[in-house]
């Protein structure tokens, strides 16, 4: 070993030497003074921060979770409450499109079992469209030719004994409880006159405005024509055409939600027509037992209002009690008043458990509901559609909304329809 690196370990030895005293001497102190605070202390456990799955970051964490909940559903009913305006906005600017689509709709419903059975017999799907189309229509012009013949031939005979029942509420007025005297009364009149008289530009105008939409109604009777004609004979390939637009995974939910749908809105039509039909023949019947005039254009009002489910056909049934009672007086009006009622009743606990129950399962509630808005946004269309359209949905939204759709084993799908394995 040289002399150099002799030299370098004696330093070595005198500097660990050195530091080993030093650390004696310090230990040695710290025992003297003894154990103070500092040393015990030992700091409490941090706790981890409470972060939920949906927050992001700690600022998150600090909002009460019923407040983020509340925040999450506000946010997404406002996106659907804009979407479903913009949807409504849409729907309003092409309604003249919009409605002979629903109508058109609403008939293939109806007539679809009519084509079923022609194409049973052979009959080639285009020819037994048309034939079914054509009596149809066939129908509604002669029950209107019926209703509006008869409604010209009784209209002087009703104005007549309109005006006699006008005297007698003046006779009434003055003789009965109210006793006002004929300055009153004429007063009265003076004063619906002067409202006639002052609403009659505005009257006008209204009839002027009817008068220019005669086009939009002859434009939507066609196109309610050619789109029942294209939905009876197409209506299949149209649906599997709307349902190969979706991605492939959905198209079997689709496509099983669409037909119980369809076979939803079919059972409602059809129940209706029959409930309907129903309703309409109890009161016509009533109506000519009692000789009250109109009874065939009354009926076929019956049968019209019945399509709107429990307001309609009491708003019609009340136009009969008041041409009964103009007519045939306030006797023959309570029984006719009667008769409605009785109608009515069996309809609603006979008729609709057993044959619209069967078809739509919806609460009287939402039915009002659905007619009232209905009415709002469309009238007497929307409160038509109103009701079909809401159990479609029903059906539909319950049919997408299983986690798991009911599909055989060897269906396989094709395109937006399926099709079974012939080997089952």
């Amino acid at each position: 070993m040289s002399r150099l690196q002799r030299v370098r370990d004696n330093l070595r030895r005198a500097y660990d030497s050195g530091r080993q005293s030093v650390r004696s001497s310090r230990a040695d102190e710290l025992a003297a003074e003894g154990p103070t605070i500092d040393d015990d202390y030992v700091p409490p456990p941090r706790e981890p921060e409470q972060v939920h799955d949906s927050t992001n970051s700690r600022d998150d964490a600090e909002v009460p979770h019923s407040l983020r909940l509340a925040a999450a559903w506000s946010w997404r009913l406002i996106v659907v409450g804009v979407i479903g305006w913009a949807l409504l906005h849409l729907i309003g600017i092409v309604s003249i499109v919009v409605v002979p689509l629903a109508i058109a709709l609403l008939l293939s419903a109806l007539l679809a079992p009519a084509v079923g059975w022609l194409l049973r017999l052979r009959l080639p799907r285009s020819l037994a469209t048309f034939l079914v189309l054509i009596c149809g229509m066939g129908a509604v012009a002669g029950t209107l030719t019926l209703v509006i013949s008869q409604f010209i031939d009784g209209v002087p005979e009703l104005t007549d004994k309109t005006s006699a029942g006008v005297r007698q509420i003046q006779d009434w007025a003055r003789t009965g409880p109210l006793h006002l005297s004929d300055e009153q009364v004429n007063q009265a009149i003076n004063n619906a006159q002067e409202w006639v008289n002052s609403h009659t530009s505005q009257l006008t105008s209204t009839g002027i405005a009817t008068a220019a939409t005669l086009f939009e109604v002859v434009t939507g009777m066609l196109l309610v024509l050619f789109s029942t004609f294209f939905f009876l004979r197409d209506g299949r390939k149209i649906w599997r055409f709307i349902v190969r637009l979706f991605p492939l995974n959905a198209r079997w939910s689709l496509a099983d939600a669409g037909d119980a749908s369809w076979a939803t809105l079919s059972s409602y039509v059809r129940a209706t027509v029959l409930v309907a039909f129903i309703d309409a023949l109890g009161v016509g019947i009533a109506l000519v037992i009692l000789k009250v005039p109109f009874p065939f254009p009354l009926a076929a009002l019956v049968f019209l209002g019945a399509f709107i489910p429990i307001v309609g056909a009491g708003v019609s049934g009340a136009v009969a009690v008041l041409v009964a009672l103009v007519d045939q007086g306030w006797v023959i009006s309570l029984v006719v008043l009667g008769a409605v009622i009785l109608v009515q009743q069996v309809e609603g606990h006979l008729l609709q458990p057993l044959i619209m129950g069967r078809a739509v399962a919806i609460h009287p509630l939402v039915v009002i509901i659905g007619i009232a808005c209905g009415a709002t946004l469309a009238g007497i269309i929307g409160a038509l559609v109103a009701v079909p359209l809401i159990a479609v949905l029903n059906t539909g939204i319950r049919r997408l909304s299983r986690t798991r759709p009911e599909v055989p084993l060897t269906a396989v799908v094709v395109g937006g329809g399926t099709r079974t394995d012939p080997a089952s």
